[in-house]
């Protein structure tokens, strides 16, 4: 399976998503991450401790990615369209993560706007969902269920422990000492469940 993450906007966690559907794509078969954004933040990642995957650029994809079950790539932040098209056209799944206030959203809904010309199967992500009392993350899970738009049960709650795992190189069930790791991990783990159970 090809799992491609992509999003308009940046600072909306879409490495983040990248790498740990990678981390449970891996307990189910030999999983490969493809770093494709220019700013290496997954190749940086790994090179600070540990993961249980491979990770390449995408010039080595070509040299491994056979020797893989699944495949998940980061992509450029802000692809143009003629980058969008090719990304979406070549992957099983297209994850596109966004938070829930309104600039990222908006974002999101352009690049949806421009899928709805292509053949592919998208889901809308939504991530660093803040903490009660806010209600924001429900509100805008909310908004695009209305628009009848693809989206995952699951979202991700913005939490301190994935700064640290990215800081020690590590997925976040990985962090040690931190009573927010298995719940962080819980929030990827399920919306992994939804593509692969």
């Amino acid at each position: 399976m090809i799992i491609t993450v992509a999003s308009f906007k940046g600072g909306v966690g879409k490495t983040t998503t990248a790498l740990h559907l990678a981390t449970y794509f891996q307990n189910k078969a030999a999983t490969l991450l493809v770093d494709g954004d220019l700013n290496r933040s997954a190749l940086d990642w790994s090179t600070r401790g540990s993961l249980p995957f491979k990770v390449v650029d995408e010039k080595q994809a070509v040299k491994y990615a056979r020797q893989y079950e699944h495949i998940v790539i980061d992509t450029p932040a802000r692809p143009n369209t003629e980058e969008l098209k090719t990304i979406a056209e070549g992957c099983d799944l297209l994850v596109l993560p966004t938070s829930p206030d309104a600039l990222a959203m908006g974002a999101t809904l352009q690049m949806v706007d421009f899928l709805g010309t292509l053949d592919t199967n998208y889901r809308i992500l939504i991530t660093l969902i803040p903490p009660h009392p806010s209600r924001v993350g429900e509100e805008a899970k909310a908004a695009i269920e209305r628009a009848g738009l693809p989206i995952f049960k699951s979202g991700i709650r913005r939490l301190a422990v994935f700064q640290r795992a990215a800081l020690e190189g590590i997925p976040v069930n990985a962090v040690k000492g931190d009573a927010y790791s298995g719940i962080a991990w819980r929030c990827y783990y399920e919306v992994g469940q939804e593509i692969l159970p």
